[in-house]
């Protein structure tokens, strides 16, 4: 078994087999497209407060912000970018190639085979924070912090990550997220000042 003991319980209580339904609209959940309205109100929300500058400066800092999110959760892959340098990391199986788990629903084995932090829960927590932060809308908070969980949600529902990866992958984003909170409103303070 490749997880802690609370760990492989608590997927084992989340994972289940929700039928043909479940299974797309969770494979649906932990893609893009879904959420293309979600990214394309965001940015008109930012456009609105912010103007032109600053939606090209959030554009970038959410690039920075996801892109450094994902860098980071695939140095724990050795299927990363950086697989050689940290080839010694002992990467965990992801649960659908993971040994000793009971009654496993495994939608898909598209996914490689190791998923020690979670790239997909690291670029979510990293957006949903920085759209949460320079938007300042409480009911936006509240939508970008259920759009996380769902996510994060998928990926353990899609038997490709234990919640343990989830909860690093978080950390990453939190990371990533603030790094990219303080870098906007660092450049927006020199424009206006």
């Amino acid at each position: 078994m490749n997880g802690t003991t609370w760990d492989v319980a608590l997927f084992e209580a989340l994972n289940f087999d929700g039928g043909k339904a479940m299974d797309s609209f969770m494979s649906a959940v932990s893609g893009v497209a879904m959420w293309l309205p979600l990214y394309a109100l965001i940015l008109y929300m930012v456009w609105r407060r912010y103007a032109w500058r600053g939606l090209l400066l959030f554009v970038v800092a959410a690039a920075v912000a996801m892109g450094l999110a994902d860098v980071i959760a695939g140095i724990f892959k050795h299927s990363g970018p950086l697989k050689d340098v940290w080839a010694s990391f002992p990467a965990r199986p992801r649960p659908m190639w993971s040994d000793g788990i009971e009654n496993i629903h495994v939608p898909s084995y598209e996914h490689g085979e190791f998923g020690t932090v979670s790239a997909h829960a690291a670029t979510i927590v990293s957006l949903a924070l920085l759209s949460a932060m320079v938007v300042q809308r409480r009911w936006l908070t509240v939508v970008m912090i259920v759009v996380s969980l769902l996510y994060c949600y998928s990926r353990i529902y899609l038997a490709c990550h234990f919640p343990q990866d989830i909860l690093l992958g978080a950390g990453v984003g939190t990371f990533t997220g603030l790094l990219s909170v303080a870098m906007f409103r660092y450049i927006m303070k020199r424009k206006r000042g």
